[in-house]
C-alpha cells in the first residue's frame, strides 16, 4: 500500500513541482524543490525497506529428481512377418532395449487389413483398446525371443483378409516355414 501511496504522489506532485518551478515565485521554488527530494528520498527508502524484507524471507529448497530415464526405444518398427489365423502375429527386428508393450492400428479397406505398429513405453501392461472411426488401436504386450519381437492382435470374426503396412502400402508376408 505505501508503494501505491508513493506512486500516486509521484503523478500528482511532480508535475506540480515541476510547473511551479518554471513559473512560481522564490517560496513556491523552493516549496517544489524539497517537495521533489522527499520524494526522491521516500523512492531511495522505500527499495530498501523493500529489499529487506525479501531478504528476512526464507525460501524452501527441495532436491529435484531428474526425469526418470526410458527404460525403453519408442520407436515405429517395420513387421517382418505377419501369421493370420484367429489372430494376427506380428514380427519384427528386435531393438537392443526393446518395449514392453507395443500400440498397434488396425484398419480394414475392403480384402486388405491396413496395420501401423509403434513400440513404446506404456504406463501399464494391460490390453487396452480404442476405436476411433473405422480404425482400432489397441496397446499390447510384446514378447522378445532372441533378436525378434512378436506381438498378437486380436482379429473380428474375419479372417480371411491380406496384411498391409499401413505406413507404406506394401503386404507384410507370411512367416517363413
Amino acid at each position: 500500500m505505501l508503494a501505491l501511496s508513493l506512486g500516486v504522489a509521484w503523478l500528482l506532485l511532480a508535475p506540480l513541482s515541476l510547473w511551479l518551478l518554471l513559473k512560481g515565485n522564490t517560496a513556491e521554488r523552493v516549496g517544489a524543490i524539497v517537495t521533489l527530494a522527499l520524494l526522491e528520498g521516500g523512492t531511495i527508502v522505500m527499495d530498501t525497506v523493500i529489499q529487506q524484507h525479501v531478504a528476512d524471507h526464507s525460501v524452501v529448497v527441495h532436491d529435484v529428481s531428474p526425469p526418470p530415464t526410458p527404460t525403453c526405444d519408442e520407436r515405429t518398427p517395420a513387421p517382418r512377418s505377419a501369421e493370420v489365423g484367429k489372430a494376427l502375429v506380428l514380427t519384427w527386428a528386435a531393438a537392443a532395449r526393446e518395449c514392453e508393450t507395443a500400440e498397434v492400428t488396425v484398419r480394414t479397406e475392403g480384402r486388405r487389413l491396413l496395420i501401423w505398429l509403434r513400440a513404446g513405453p506404456s504406463p501399464g501392461r494391460r490390453k487396452t483398446m480404442l476405436t476411433v472411426g473405422r480404425d482400432v488401436a489397441l496397446t499390447l504386450p510384446v514378447r522378445v525371443q532372441g533378436d525378434t519381437a512378436a506381438v498378437t492382435v486380436p482379429l473380428p470374426e474375419k479372417t480371411g483378409r491380406i496384411p498391409v503396412d499401413g505406413r507404406t502400402g506394401r503386404r507384410i508376408p507370411a512367416p517363413a516355414a
